[in-house]
């Protein structure tokens, strides 16, 4: 049986309060609409349809290549949202799953789960639906007293009798794929909020004694749907338990999962320790035993193994094998620290490499540098790369030794085993096994400190 997607996403989200479409806010950093295609594109689907509207190009922009869209231009509601598929759609013979695009937490395996229940119950329709202890604000399934589903009730159309049932519609469904088509040309506009809704099919269907069924989610939490800011924050409190659960039931330790924020799509190699209060985002790949201590920060690097990242901030960078940083670091992009580098505390770097074995200890900055082999950086060290319109690029080859306090004015080369005199200012190259010393001469003035007017002497 071929099986069809229709994703609504052109509601605008008022509650949400932003000028970012609804749909587009993030959960554990990725748009939910992201979220709700990966999950659909675990069904072997013929074709997936996403219903645009507001803010229509920023939505289509959002989504994979080769994605077929369609745009709402007025906002009627899910049933005319769903309809205007049609002509993508309405001729296919099959089963079409109808799921909105702010319920990021379905996941794949109950969306194969509800399609294998709707072909089993030979169902015309499907709902999905779920046991709220609050149902307030959903749409409640009616229930005959066969079990059997009679109509699905808006929340503003609900009797008291109905406000008071508990199992409400998640807002997706499976259809019988023409039959879909057929009852959307019957809609009508009668109801509280004036709009054609999508549940109002499952009322056709009953007059006409066709099969609805309902499978039932066993995790309530699935069924939520991202309608405010509330909600949003408790979606990404639920994606990240689970995305964090995976990490450790894949052999990674973390100490305090309940604060430690990793986004969707990182991946960490088993036997990494990853303690509270971290932040992993973007596109992160940490391999096997890594450490990373309490308060560090990483977002879109490459952290191989054997590297510790203590209590710092390492953006758009790569770690090599057992390279090191922190505490109180930062790597800012464009660095690559070559294996067992040391990059101590409130080191920076940006936009360089440093070759293997290359120390800086403490109070440095090393930017648009190219660094060899076991460099050796004093404390106070830096590289001035910057004149106030242009970067330019300062090299330093294998084993130089840079003295504490070194000004490397760039352009500029430090050659191999040269050595830097502390406090230097270094404005022309220095040849290989040199030193170079860049200060004026100290000159004592004997007894002229009495007569300065912090003197304290006897």
């Amino acid at each position: 049986m071929n099986k069809y997607v229709i994703v609504l996403a052109a509601g605008k989200g008022t509650r949400m309060k932003s000028k970012l479409p609804k749909v587009l806010h993030e959960v554990t950093g990725k748009t939910m609409l992201a979220h709700v295609l990966d999950n659909v594109a675990e069904l072997a689907t013929e074709k997936r349809v996403v219903i645009v509207g507001h803010e229509a190009d920023m939505v289509i922009a959002s989504l994979p290549q080769g994605t077929n869209y369609v745009k709402q231009e007025e906002q009627l509601g899910t049933g005319h949202a769903t309809k205007i598929a049609a002509d993508l759609l309405a001729d296919q013979e099959g089963a079409t799953l109808v799921i909105a695009g702010d319920t990021p937490l379905i996941t794949g395996d109950t969306l194969n789960k509800l399609f294998d229940y709707h072909f089993e119950q030979k169902a015309t329709a499907t709902i999905l639906t779920a046991n709220a202890e609050n149902p307030t604000g959903y749409g409640r399934i009616i229930r005959g007293a066969d079990g059997s589903v009679e109509k699905i009730v808006e929340q503003k159309d609900a009797s008291a009798e109905e406000a008071a049932v508990k199992e409400i519609n998640t807002g997706t469904y499976v259809f019988d794929n023409k039959a879909l088509f057929e009852a959307l040309s019957n809609l009508t506009t009668d109801n509280a909020q004036g709009e054609y809704y999508l549940t109002d099919v499952i009322e056709i269907f009953k007059k006409d004694a066709k099969i609805v069924s309902a499978y039932t989610l066993d995790d309530f939490e699935e069924s939520l749907g991202v309608n405010d800011r509330v909600a949003l924050a408790q979606a990404e409190k639920v994606m990240r338990a689970r995305i964090n659960k995976q990490h450790m039931i894949n052999g990674v330790t973390l100490v305090d999962p309940e604060h430690t924020y990793i986004d969707s799509d990182i991946s960490i190699g088993e036997g990494s320790l990853i303690e509270a209060n971290v932040t992993i985002k973007g596109k992160t790949t940490i391999y096997k035993n890594v450490h990373i201590t309490a308060g560090s920060a990483i977002y879109d690097s490459e952290i191989h193994s054997g590297a510790e990242i203590r209590n710092s901030t390492v953006e758009s960078s790569k770690m090599d094998i057992g390279s090191n940083c922190g505490p109180y670091a930062h790597l800012r992009p464009g660095t690559v620290l070559g294996e067992e580098v040391h990059i101590g505390n409130f080191v920076e770097v940006k936009g360089s490499t440093l070759g293997r074995g290359t120390k800086a200890g403490h109070l440095t900055y090393i930017g648009n540098a190219t660094v060899g082999e076991k460099v050796n950086f004093g404390a106070g060290t830096i590289t001035t790369n910057f004149d106030g319109q242009h970067k330019f690029n300062t090299e330093i080859d294998d084993y130089a030794f840079i003295g504490s306090n070194s000004t490397l004015i760039a352009p500029v080369r430090i050659g191999k085993n040269a050595l830097t005199a502390a406090g230097s200012t270094i404005t022309e190259d220095v040849p290989d096994e040199s030193i170079a010393l860049g200060r004026a001469r100290q000159a004592n003035k004997l007894g002229q400190a009495k007569k300065l007017p912090h003197y304290r002497g006897q």
